[in-house]
């Protein structure tokens, strides 16, 4: 039986990533057209094409996406988003659980992925983290799009958490650009993600629920550059506590 499971899950695994491929393919000229209007208005464009690909693709693979509020939403904008990173499926994720433009930090790797790679290098801010003046640039990029009013993603941890905690040790880096702009942090966490699929395969998607959860967002007007640490805990602390809580009180699969 564990055979037959197994199969299924590669066999649906295929599936989904070529319904993957093929709505990015079928978006591609739209893709394209937004960016022939420039970083803010054409990136803007791509993002929401990316929402509606994203709301596309998870119906397809049967992937449900409740939205929970912690607190009364908030309209503080331009904020600083953050949430844990433990699947290839955080990054859907985004783009379908926050519906305003937004530009997200993402690794330069990804760029050379076929198809995915145009679309990556037009909807996100690249870094190379082992290149410190490329990630200077990188900082000025995010602060210049909260200056016009949009808001910027960025995973604190960096890469994947393969440890066997909630999360891993954070970057200081989306808290020293939330004190240097005085902009709030929205945390979120994906609890379920890694259930749907595990960053250890590829091979391991499934269907399901997978849950986002916006925690109460985190203001930095007390916070100065000397406080970078204190800041950092004090969203690390809630961001665990809030995973825990949802992955231990939860009948999700």
């Amino acid at each position: 039986m564990k055979f037959l499971e197994r199969i299924a899950l590669v066999l649906f695994s295929i599936y989904g990533f070529l319904a993957f491929t093929i709505l990015l393919l079928i978006l591609l000229p739209a893709f394209f057209i937004a960016s022939l209007y420039g970083k803010i208005k054409g990136g803007n464009m791509i993002y929401a094409i990316c929402g509606i690909w994203a709301d596309i693709w998870l119906f397809l693979i049967g992937i449900r996406v409740p939205v929970i509020h912690e607190a009364k939403p908030s309209e503080e904008r331009p904020c600083i988003f953050i949430a844990n990173h433990i699947s290839y499926l955080d990054i859907p994720m985004i783009v379908k659980v926050i519906r305003e433009p937004v530009r997200v930090l993402g690794k330069q790797e990804m760029a050379g992925i076929p198809i995915f790679g145009f679309v990556y290098r037009n909807a996100v801010i690249m870094v190379n983290r082992k290149d410190a003046a490329q990630r200077a640039r990188s900082v000025g990029v995010l602060k210049k799009m909260l200056m016009q009013g949009i808001s910027i993603f960025i995973f604190p941890e960096g890469t994947f958490n393969e440890t066997a905690h909630p999360l891993k040790s954070f970057y200081d880096g989306a808290f020293r650009i939330a004190i240097e702009t005085q902009t709030p942090i929205q945390p979120i966490i994906f609890p379920d993600t890694v259930k749907r699929l595990w960053y250890g395969s590829v091979f391991s998607l499934n269907p399901g629920t997978s849950r986002a959860v916006y925690l109460p967002m985190v203001s930095v007007m007390d916070y100065d550059l000397q406080h970078i640490p204190e800041l950092k805990n004090k969203v690390f602390d809630e961001m665990a506590e809030a995973l825990n809580r949802y992955q231990k009180n939860s009948n999700i699969d």
